[in-house]
């Protein structure tokens, strides 16, 4: 699940002034120039015209011409070099900007991630990734460590970051990642090796390998430059690692059995989401909404659906007023879990209906496919099998068939055609913070 950008920025409009002031200095540039060029002319002819003479007149005359020829070329030379000297150095700070195909991708994946998720073009950004990611991704492992190149690889690997993370695809999460720390190894970055540590954390997390995961978080705490201080970046990855630590945590919680082993896991991961509220860089609408969703989750699975809910209220206001259509789809997912348990069925799917809606507008698919079997699943709990078959056979397809990589909807699925009801309802899903945490690092890092 992945937490969208704002709509692109506008370029600032100057004003006419500045406008006119920038044309009156190009006219006085071009009447610079065309006196240059005039001179040089007369300059040249000039010297060329004495030589001519000199060499007719022979002896010491001709040594007196070849003189002031070569004191006619040290002027010309002399005052036009100021403005071969301009012309150098706008050549020198033009070359490295100069279009790339690496830098020309990184530049289209940066605008279309902004409205990744979001109510501006989400849907066609989902398209543009689903058609442009295998480019991205040979890009990105046909370079080679260098440090000209390194911020354009890094914002192909913020693009990829954000879709991995919601297509859910942990594999190619993880050679990104592991491609990315040899980059930062060879050109000597260690704020990318940083990143890269805590996103391959990320990926083993997705995978189900918990121990690889912790283990990298504490790779990208070791890596974290020294004496780097209190900056923006330094604050942005500390609180990624916080916030995936947290989710290491509920992770944990889903796999122990009830009891202390559980209670304990859950109470870390509100530990490490309070620690990421503290050490967030500054007011930011995403973040405030990722980390609210989580907190949420912590008390879903604490069984205070009351709890959650004030969470899950704000959050989803501040997604909607940012235009956060992922955010707000997953807090409305979750207020359904929180109605389900309070037994409110009837309205618990309300909610659901509505979250698969705003995921359907952006083309989000694993959350449709989850908001369907939660309805399919609930259906087959009142009975209605016919209805149930339909939901779960739609997220299942969304999902590419039922597998055993969802066990629950296999189980409800079976459910739905045996007619063996089960007896709970499907369990809470998970939000992942990094789209927030990727855009504060692509903000702060350059």
């Amino acid at each position: 699940m992945t937490s969208p950008d704002p709509a692109a920025p506008v370029e600032p409009v100057e004003p006419a002034s500045a406008e006119e002031k920038r044309a009156k200095q190009a006219r006085r540039r071009g009447d610079f120039f065309g006196i240059s060029a005039l001179a040089s002319a007369l300059l040249s002819g000039l010297a060329g015209d004495k030589l001519s003479q000199s060499l007719d007149s022979g002896g010491w005359i001709s040594v007196v011409g070849i003189t002031l020829t070569i004191a006619f070329a040290l002027i010309w030379a002399i005052y036009n070099a100021p403005v071969g000297l301009r012309r150098y150095r706008a050549w020198r700070v033009a070359a490295p900007h100069q279009v790339t195909e690496l830098h020309a991708a990184a530049e289209e994946a940066e605008q279309w991630l902004v409205s990744l998720g979001s109510d501006a073009g989400g849907m066609a950004a989902a398209e543009w990734f689903e058609q442009n990611e295998p480019r991205l991704r040979e890009l990105l492992f046909a370079e080679k460590p260098h440090e000209d190149a390194a911020d354009d690889l890094a914002r192909i690997c913020d693009a990829l970051d954000a879709w991995y993370v919601r297509k859910r695809a942990a594999g190619e999460l993880l050679a990104m990642s592991e491609h990315l720390s040899s980059f930062a190894d060879g050109c000597g970055r260690r704020d990318l090796a940083e990143l890269a540590a805590a996103r391959a954390a990320t990926a083993y997390r997705l995978m189900g390998d918990l121990e690889a995961a912790s283990t990298r978080l504490g790779i990208s705490d070791n890596v974290a430059p020294a004496r780097r201080g209190h900056s923006r970046t330094a604050a942005a990855l500390t609180t990624r690692r916080q916030v995936e630590r947290a989710l290491l945590h509920l992770a944990r919680a889903e796999t122990a059995p009830a009891g202390n082993d559980r209670d304990e896991a859950v109470l870390n991961a509100r530990d490490r989401l309070d620690d990421a509220r503290l050490s967030r860089p500054g007011p930011d609408l995403a973040g405030d909404v990722a980390i609210l969703i989580n907190l949420a989750i912590v008390q879903l699975h604490q069984q205070d659906p009351a709890g959650a809910l004030d969470h899950l209220r704000p959050a989803a206001a501040r997604a909607s007023a940012g235009g956060d259509v992922s955010g707000q789809a997953h807090a409305l997912e979750l207020t359904g879990v929180a109605a389900w348990m309070q037994r409110s069925p009837h309205e618990a799917r309300q909610w659901w209906e509505h979250a698969e809606h705003l995921y359907a507008e952006i083309d989000e698919r694993e959350g449709r496919a989850r908001c369907l079997q939660h309805l399919g699943s609930a259906a087959v709990l009142m009975g209605e099998l016919d209805r149930a078959r339909e939901l779960l056979e739609q997220s299942a397809l969304l999902r590419g068939g039922a597998s055993e990589d969802h066990p629950l909807l296999l189980k409800y699925l079976t459910a739905a055609h045996d007619g063996d009801v089960p007896l709970i309802i499907d369990e809470t899903p998970h939000r992942s913070p990094t789209t927030w945490l990727r855009r504060l690092l692509r903000r702060f890092r350059r």
